[in-house]
């Protein structure tokens, strides 16, 4: 088991379409021996969409991991001072997320977290999945990019034609993507065809 005894704090926002995605990998890193503590964004754990009722997603990666979500953001803040997290994966990531990170905003307890989590100086895994990511967001994924500690999972256009915009992670590459960020690296190539 490639993460074994390895505390993951997976954050949760409110790309609804990815949901079923990040279940199938919050899956896998169980299966892979990861102790996984579950973060909800405000929206992931409130919104009803036509892709599920936010309940049912908390009840189900519950089971999952055997741990109770954190809801709130007085819990979020925790992760600071005690450290519990090996690494944070964000996932899936909204451009929405992206945009108040990189300024420092803190008014979800998926932010919170992320917050809370870097200050230890550990990394962070983003895996994005937003619909502006080539236009409003270009500049926030660039900042991301650059920042001490936060690393991507490889993405790509998910329907250029469509929506030529539009960016989401490979899912499939999250445990190598994890394994660098572990050792401090990007995986790379970040750009993946889709």
């Amino acid at each position: 088991m490639k993460l074994e005894n390895k505390r993951i704090g997976v954050a949760m926002t409110g790309s609804f379409c990815t949901f079923a995605k990040a279940i199938k990998g919050i899956k896998i890193l169980v299966e892979e021996g990861a102790k996984v503590q579950t973060i909800f964004s405000d929206s992931a754990q409130t919104i009803n969409s036509r892709f599920g009722r936010a309940k049912d997603f908390i009840h189900e990666v519950t089971e999952i991991t055997g741990q109770e979500p954190m809801l709130t953001i007085e819990q979020a803040e925790v992760i600071g001072p005690t450290g519990c997290f090996d690494l944070l994966l964000m996932l899936p990531c909204t451009g929405n997320t992206m945009a108040k990170l990189v300024n420092g905003i803190t008014d979800t307890p998926a932010l919170m977290a992320a917050k809370a989590h870097l200050r230890n100086g550990k990394p962070l895994l983003i895996s994005m999945a937003t619909n502006d990511a080539l236009g409003m967001n270009f500049k926030n994924i660039g900042y991301l990019l650059n920042s001490k500690n936060v690393y991507f999972v490889p993405f790509g256009q998910d329907d250029p034609v469509k929506k030529p915009n539009s960016m989401t992670a490979d899912t499939g590459l999250i445990i190598p993507a994890m394994l660098e960020a572990l050792k401090g690296r990007q995986y790379q190539p970040v750009l993946c065809s889709r």
